[in-house]
Parts: C-alpha cells; structure tokens; sequence
C-alpha cells in the first residue's frame, strides 16, 4: 500500500511532537492529551488561539457560521491530521469552530513551543507550511468549483481529490477508509444528501466506485476522472 496523504510527506515523526509517549515533570506542561466526546467542541469563534492540535484518534469538523448562523463547512479531519495552525501567523481569535463528530482523542502544544520547535528543525517548518499551503488550495479549488462546475461535477471532483489525498492504493483500486456520510459530502460541496447519494449509486452502478459506511473504494480513477469530463 501507499499513500499520498500530506501528513507522510515528510520524515518527521509528528506525533512525538504533539503526544511524546512518557510525560514527565516538565514535559506535562507543553504537551496535553484530551479526550473528547461526540458533539463536544474542541474550540469555538472568537475563542483565544494558543494551542496547535493533532489529532491522534477519531475525527473532527472544521467549519464557520455565516449570515443567520448558517453553518459553512471548511473541513473534515481524520487521524494523523493537525489542525488550529493559523495561531501560527498571528490568529489571537478563533474564526471557525472545532467539532467533535466521534469519540476523539487530540494532543495540543502550545503556539510558543511550537516556534521554538520550528526554529530547531527546518523539517518541521517545511511540514507546516505545507498544510497551509494545500489548505488555501483546497478552499481555492472549491470555491472554483462552486461557481464553475455543476452539482454532479463538484461530487465526483470531491472524490476524486479525496482519493489523491487520503486514498491507499490497493492493486490497481485506491481505498478510502473512514468514508463520509452523504450529508457530509453535500456540505463539503455546496449540495444535497439527495443529489450525493443519486451521484454515487450512479457511479456504482458503473462499477467506477464501491462503499459503504466505513470505506469508499474507487476502482478506476481514471474512470473516475473522465466523469467529470462528461
């Protein structure tokens, strides 16, 4: 198996960055590990920015609230992810919220460690300035998405860079493991659950996709890819 998941990019071992395996008396107060429940959040707007997250177990919304506190969601994170970086460059406040959609476990340090971490290795800078980077794309190629593609071209674009960025190759398949729900993919892509669900029966019923609640497999990506050429 392989991966091209941003977070094995690089040869650093960020978890024991952010979840060192002994705390000691004097480590404990760099490094925290919670435990969230389901429907907690993790931090809200307008919350004091101070702490850099890695989530070490479960899975975690990113999102904001726009006019009459409809909610916008920017992201959904999965294992391995680090998230809240922006208090790196000067964030005093939260602009988006944190939600905890399964049991979740995270690490935080907080945002001076982490300089001063960066400043010791030249890898770690590199690390982090390469989640930034392809997080200003990825909402760069959504929002191109949003005003030039149709609905059923934003689902399978979705898919298909899911599946660059957190797919394993298996053979000549790629699988996604924690695959999303409908309604989740429709917020991610300005849809409906109605028209995800007709978009991905439609793709299965052309042996392009399988999946279920716990994994998308995509047969052929270039299958995959010329769907959204029609």
């Amino acid at each position: 198996m392989e991966t091209n998941s941003l977070w094995f990019l690089e040869n650093i071992d960020v978890t024991s960055i952010f979840c060192p395996q002994k705390l000691g008396a004097g480590v404990i107060d760099k490094h925290t590990q919670k435990k969230y429940k389901k429907g907690e959040y993790i931090y809200i707007p307008n919350e004091h920015a101070d702490q850099i997250y890695f989530l070490s177990e479960g899975r975690v919304k990113i999102g904001a609230y726009g006019d009459g506190g409809k909610e916008i969601t920017k992201a959904i994170l999965t294992t391995g992810e680090v998230f809240g970086e922006l208090s790196l460059i000067g964030e005093q406040k939260r602009r988006d919220f944190a939600y905890v959609m399964e049991p979740t476990t995270v690490c935080m340090i907080s945002v001076n460690d982490m300089k001063s971490l960066m400043r010791e290795h030249s890898g770690l800078q590199l690390f982090i300035m390469k989640i930034m980077g392809n997080r200003v794309l990825d909402m760069e190629q959504r929002l191109e998405s949003l005003v030039f593609r149709d609905s059923r071209t934003r689902i399978i674009e979705y898919l298909e860079n899911l599946a660059k960025r957190k797919g394993q190759r298996v053979g000549y398949e790629t699988v996604v493991r924690q695959f999303l729900t409908h309604q989740e993919i429709a917020n991610l892509t300005a849809t409906s659950r109605q028209t995800v669900t007709t978009v991905l029966n439609e793709l299965r019923t052309k042996n392009i996709i399988t999946f279920n609640r716990k994994r998308l497999l995509i047969r052929d990506l270039n299958a995959l890819a010329k769907e959204i050429r029609q």
